[in-house]
Formats: structure tokens, sequence, C-alpha cells
């Protein structure tokens, strides 16, 4: 990933739905009772995420009979919906068991296995033009209090896994933000190209990010251990920086089905040992007189397997600096997330997004959207629930705007 598109002026966004029935709940682990995030919830095409509090509310247009939920190192749990009891749900994930053989199975070469995987995309994703809807969000913190909140539903216009992401577009379908009104809370930092990073950060689509020749000859690779993913078992493999290139490299998982071959789950972190390669990935523009300091950049990439479809399901980025001030003595942390979750598909008479309507990679989501205090927002649309420390953020940022 030699460019992210990513950090100065000032920052982040969200996605969902149109429907009827609600289910809503929270996911746990059933050993602990600790809420567990970024937990798939779905009815066939349609899901969404848990937030960090492992709380969700998903939004159909009918009561199904079931909803599937699932989540990496756990079983698969399918859950029955009795009538009028669909919501304040209490769902408990029981953790998977490795057994010995599953580990020591994989004693061949880990890259061969990762270019066969590479050679099956055209077979195990989409060969035809699709429509994805998905809740995007962005957040900024200074320090450990959010300054800075944008979300949105956007439209995602993806063309078949044999091309590349040239002609794939996002259209905002509706968003909002809130920023801190208090002076010095921001930088004059923006995130460039947002709701794009979806296109740019499908690594199984975007192979020019790592899955091509050149940029795999640049790592090492090793076995890890096996993981499940929706009750199937995935096979793991380590990456790791090997040759020293102009730009920076990145520290990774990959997990591979065992059956399918497909990309099941991709985890990057930037590499940081030469903070001036990372900065360069990182950083697009700052202002002046302010010095930048990378800490992390990370990213995880879920697919999802339906009606015989690998998809892109959710993607979460996260960007950590410090930045400070030539005449002053401490430094100032940062930290950006972008997050998005496709909440439905659809294949069947798909049209591209006009290039009029698409949001552009060198676009600023925050310049996009406008200010917006509606309380039932987002009406029926599917999206990932604030946290509980996220929803007091925003009704504290809500206040301020009121104030002033």
């Amino acid at each position: 990933m030699k460019r992210l598109g990513l950090i100065l002026m000032l920052l982040v966004p969200m996605v969902a739905l149109a429907q009827q029935a609600t289910i809503g709940g929270t996911v746990v682990d059933e050993k602990t009772g600790r809420p567990l995030p970024q937990v798939s919830v779905s009815v066939g095409r349609v899901s969404v995420v848990t937030n960090d509090d492992g709380a969700f509310v998903l939004k159909l247009g009918e009561t199904p009979k079931s909803i599937t939920v699932s989540h990496l190192g756990y079983k698969t749990k399918r859950v029955a919906l009795e009538s009028g009891k669909t919501e304040l749900l209490k769902i408990k994930l029981q953790p998977t068991v490795i057994q010995l053989r599953e580990i020591v199975v994989r004693t061949g070469d880990p890259r061969e296995v990762v270019e066969i995987a590479i050679k099956k995309i055209p077979d195990n994703y989409s060969r035809k033009p699709e429509l994805l809807k998905a809740f995007y969000r962005e957040t900024a913190m200074k320090r450990k209090h959010f300054i800075y909140v944008a979300e949105g539903v956007e439209d995602m216009y993806k063309t078949p896994y044999t091309r590349g992401v040239g002609r794939d577009k996002v259209a905002i379908v509706k968003g909002r933000r809130l920023l801190s009104q208090k002076q010095g809370d921001t930088l004059g930092l923006k995130v460039m190209g947002g709701p794009v990073l979806p296109v740019q950060l499908d690594v199984v689509k975007n192979n020019d990010l790592l899955l091509n020749q050149e940029e795999l000859d640049a790592y090492s690779f090793s076995w890890g251990v096996p993981e499940y993913i929706n009750d199937r078992l995935q096979m793991v493999v380590l990456i790791e920086p090997k040759y020293p290139r102009e730009w920076a490299l990145y520290h990774g998982k990959l997990y591979i089905d065992d059956e399918r071959l497909a990309f099941t789950r991709i985890e990057l972190s930037l590499d940081m040992s030469d903070k001036l390669k990372a900065t360069k990935t990182m950083l697009v523009k700052k202002p002046l007189g302010v010095r930048f300091k990378p800490r992390e950049l990370s990213c995880v990439v879920d697919y999802r397997y339906t009606d015989g479809v690998t998809r892109i399901s959710y993607l979460r980025n996260t960007f950590k600096f410090n930045c400070d001030w030539k005449k002053r003595l401490f430094s100032t942390s940062f930290t950006a997330t972008c997050e998005m979750a496709v909440t439905e598909s659809e294949s069947e008479d798909v049209k591209p997004i006009v290039s009029r309507n698409s949001f552009d990679s060198r676009d600023a989501y925050y310049d996009k959207v406008e200010y917006f205090l509606d309380p039932e927002y987002w009406s029926n649309y599917n999206i990932i629930e604030p946290s509980e420390s996220l929803d007091k953020a925003i009704r504290k940022l809500v206040s301020t705007y009121q104030r002033n």
C-alpha cells in the first residue's frame, strides 16, 4: 500500500438502510461476558456489525425467522426470533477450539498458497457489476476526547473482480458531520478520500496495493495459527518486510479459506521503522509550522461469503500520530478512524454511478456533507450503532454547537 491518500487539515464518516422491523441487542463472549465488537449480524445480503460495546440494530422489511451472528475465532450462531421478542437480545458466542491436527497440517510453502488464492480471485469473487449500500463513519480524537464525527450512507459501485478499481465509484446518499467548536481542538487536518477507502483498500480487487508479484517479492511468508470464520477453517499467512523499498511496507495477516482458497480477512499494519517513509505514506499536507510524527497506520478488511460469492463486508482504518508546534514544549496525540460496513448488495440490473455524482479520492468528506441535528436523521437506514462513549461525545458536540 504505497499511498493510502490520507491526512491533514482535519477528519472522518458512517452507513445505513430503509425498512420496518427492528432487531437489536448485544453480542458477548459466552465464557467471559465481554462485549464483542465488529461482529457480523446478517439476514441474507442485509447485515450490520456490532459497535465497540457489542451492540447492534438491524432494520428489515419484516421480521425474519432467524439471524446469523458470526465473528473471527467464534462459532457462528443462528438465532431464532420470536414474534415480539426481537429487541434487547443478548447473544452469547462460543469461542472455537483449534485441534492440534489442524495446526500442524500446513507444512507447504505459504507464499504458494497466497499465489493460488490470487489466481482463484475470478472464481471466488463477483464476475458482474454490483451495487453495495454501506454505512461509513469517520472519527477524530485529540488525546482521549472526540473532536470530530462524520458519518453517512453511501452507494458503492463495483465492477467485476476480473477488472481493477479504476471504474469503481462511490456516491454519498446521506451524510452529516459534527466538529468541535472549541478553539484549539482542531489542527486544520483532513483525511483525504475517506469514503473512497473501501474502493482503494479492497486489497483483493486493488492488487496494486499488495497482491502482485513485485510487492510480494518484498515480503517473507510464514504460517500463523489457523482460525475459524463462519465455522470455516482459515489458513493464516503472516507477512513481514524482507527487502527495503522506497516506500514503507506492511506487517500483515492473510486469512485464506481452507477449502475455497478465497481471501476472507486481511490485516495490515504499516512498518514504522523508517519514520520518513511512514510519513510519506500517511501525510498529504499539513499546516505551516506543525510537525507531524506518525505512530500507527493499520487496517482490517473483511469479506463475507453469501449466495456463492465472496464480497467485501467491513473495513476499519486507523491512523495515530502526534503533532507539535515549534514553539511548544509538548506534542499532542491524535487518532483518526474510518469505518465502513456493507449493509446491502445488489447484482441485478446494476447501473454505474454517474461521475458527476461520485465522490473523488482527492476530496475530504468533511467538505461534502453538512451539519445536521435531526434525532431521526438515519430513519430506516442500517448503521453501525454509536458506542456509549461516542454517543456521549456526539451529544457534547451538539450541545457545544448549539451554544455557539
